[in-house]
């Protein structure tokens, strides 16, 4: 018989990147009662990793609970970038509403019409609130009306359409149900009545038929894989043994006993005896558990239906460090750890692909986009692993009729209007097809293009460059096109290294004058190294290593102190952005060098001259 639980609520918070989830989340934990009155929280609690703190930005959807009054209200913080839009697809399956949080300034982004257009194709209802109304540039009413836009584009149904609207400062705590009612609030308490109210409880039999789909995937060195999602139907208990079946693989059939049951407190993990209907779930003793499995009674296991994630855009290839200096700075350097963390990445990142390659020492990974991949290399060089990547390469596709397609992105950009004719000239030699141009607010434009994916890579950084800064872009996938053609590729070369040993002042004032440098005096070099950015086109072969002779005579002048250019401190995304496909980066522990696949001159240019 059908029951519904009216003391819980199951809500996932979305939103584009930075709008503010993580703070929101914060708050509510804090006056929910979570915390202790004397508990000392930092903020963006939720952003666990050291990544996420270090860059702002939630990477793995977290699961939390807070207590409003009588309702246990289960919470997903999601991450709000379109590289990571496989969590979001996926745990929205776990939720019965969705909590859409938009900027007060900047108004509906991509990515906010990416996260709810899978809102409403779920059939979820929607509250939206429209946070940092405090900004002194907050214009909320007009954010209202874009927001009431992106649902009628999006085909909502009415229901949907009288979705309410809350106006919150996350970062002071407070909300109301106009602006004027939210700067004057002191708590949050019109959000947590306005999410009881209008997010539905969950329903189910707990008396039928195990079912719970497997919606996230933890892991723990000592208890292995830990399998998280919402009890759709009937009731677990520890100690219980289940089937494991997947609605995608009709042959797949596991028995497993349930060896551990907790539910969410909070930050916390609570181990309990049992657990029904519409409770958010992790269950460890399950070690051949994926994302997509069902979790099923033994009596007549029956599957549930789960999204086919969407495939991967872009894929690098992770070498083994064969360079002069592998093995120095790096714990894990052989190609049986690499594989093997590889793997270990795809129990909980569905949107990853990992493929063996012709060579016993290199591996294919795909991934969403240039930061998805990013954030796993810098995750596995802070692990200890020492390898080397290859320029990104988007993925194609042929369709029916043999031809080629490509994957092409939606880019979104605000930038003051003094830039706007370079942004245009640029990505027009990149095959970008303009579909939209506007005054935003404050003095900016907004541009949107159709480009390719490929046109994208190692953009970024000259688009910053060419904004003084200021520019903001976005980018979300907006399906598989014919292919566009060749695109340019960079308009600078590299300088190279010719010698092995250490940079010297003299080697390197005489090699600044040829273009930017990325290394100082004392850096450790070997041949075939990229040591800088020509100002020229071609690679330029340079010593640094050159040092001035002594000699028994001194011209006047000649002993001057060298006046050394500031080089340039690459990033990884900017490695990985500048290296064209017969470079490579070399990451390690506590170094990134860029080099040259092959380091011998000679050798270089008899492959260029056979290619």
């Amino acid at each position: 018989m059908i029951k519904t639980r009216d003391d819980i609520r199951n809500i996932a918070i979305i939103a584009h990147v930075d709008h503010g989830k993580t703070t929101l989340v914060d708050e509510l934990l804090k006056q929910s009662g979570t915390f202790r009155t004397n508990q000392v929280v930092r903020e963006r609690v939720m952003d666990s990793g050291d990544i996420e703190r270090e860059r702002g930005i939630t990477i793995l959807s977290k699961n939390t609970s807070v207590y409003y009054e009588h309702t246990k209200i289960n919470i997903v913080d999601t991450p709000g970038h379109a590289d990571f839009g496989g969590e979001v697809e996926r745990v929205l399956k776990m939720v019965n509403g969705v909590v859409l949080v938009v900027d007060a300034y900047e108004g509906a982004m991509p990515q906010t019409k990416f996260v709810l257009r899978n809102a409403l194709g779920l059939g979820l209802p929607v509250v939206v609130c429209v946070n940092k109304i405090d900004r002194p540039e907050a214009r909320p009413n007009e954010v209202v009306d874009e927001i009431l836009e992106l649902f009628m584009e999006l085909d909502a149904t009415d229901e949907q359409l009288d979705s309410p609207f809350v106006f919150a400062s996350a970062k002071l705590g407070k909300a109301g149900l106009t602006p004027e009612e939210a700067l004057n609030a002191t708590d949050m308490k019109p959000l947590f009545d306005t999410i009881v109210q209008h997010i539905p409880a969950p329903e189910g039999d707990p008396d039928a038929n195990l079912q719970m789909l497997v919606t996230t995937i933890d892991y723990n060195e000592y208890v292995g894989k830990i399998g998280i999602g919402k009890i759709e139907h009937g009731t677990v208990k520890v100690n219980d043994e289940v089937c494991i079946v997947n609605y995608h693989e009709p042959e797949k059939l596991m028995k497993l006993r349930v060896t551990k049951l907790y539910e969410y407190e909070g930050l916390e993990r609570v181990e309990v005896k049992e657990s029904t209907i519409g409770s958010i779930v992790a269950v460890s003793g399950m070690p051949d558990i994926h994302i997509g499995d069902t979790i099923a009674g033994i009596d007549n296991p029956v599957p549930l239906e789960v999204n086919k994630i969407s495939e991967p855009t872009l894929s690098m290839t992770f070498h083994v460090n064969d360079s002069p200096f592998a093995g120095q700075e790096g714990k894990y350097v052989t190609s049986r750890h690499l594989r093997d963390r590889l793997m270990k990445e795809l129990n909980t990142d569905v949107s990853l692909k990992v493929e063996d390659t012709d060579v016993a020492e290199a591996f294919k990974v795909s991934g969403r986009g240039e930061l998805h991949l990013s954030i796993l290399i810098e995750t596995m060089r802070r692990e200890g692993y020492e390898f080397q990547v290859s320029r990104p390469e988007v993925l194609f596709k042929t369709d029916e009729n043999g031809k080629k397609l490509e994957p092409m992105e939606l880019v979104t950009i605000d930038v003051p209007e003094e830039y706007v004719g370079s942004v245009i000239e640029k990505l027009g030699t990149r095959k970008g097809e303009m579909v939209n141009m506007a005054p935003s607010h404050s003095g900016y434009t907004r541009v949107e293009f159709n480009i390719p994916a490929r046109g994208l890579i190692g953009y970024r950084n000259e688009f910053m460059t060419d904004t003084r800064g200021n520019g903001i872009m976005n980018s979300q996938f907006n399906g598989y096109e014919p292919f566009k053609g060749e695109i340019p590729t960079r308009s600078q070369g590299s300088l190279v290294a010719s010698e092995t040993g250490d940079a010297v002042a003299y080697g390197l004032f005489n090699a600044q004058e040829r273009g930017d440098l990325f290394i100082g005096a004392g850096t450790k070099v070997y041949m075939g190294m990229v040591v800088g950015r020509n100002a020229r086109s071609e690679d330029m072969p340079i010593n640094v290593c050159k040092k001035k002779q002594l000699t028994n005579t001194r011209a006047s002048g000649s002993d001057d102190a060298l006046k050394l250019t500031p080089h340039i401190v690459m990033s990884l995304e900017q490695c990985i952005d500048f290296i064209s496909d017969d470079e490579l980066v070399e990451v390690t522990p506590e170094s990134l060098r860029i080099r040259k696949r092959i380091l011998d001159p000679v050798e270089r240019r008899k492959a260029a001259r056979n290619n």
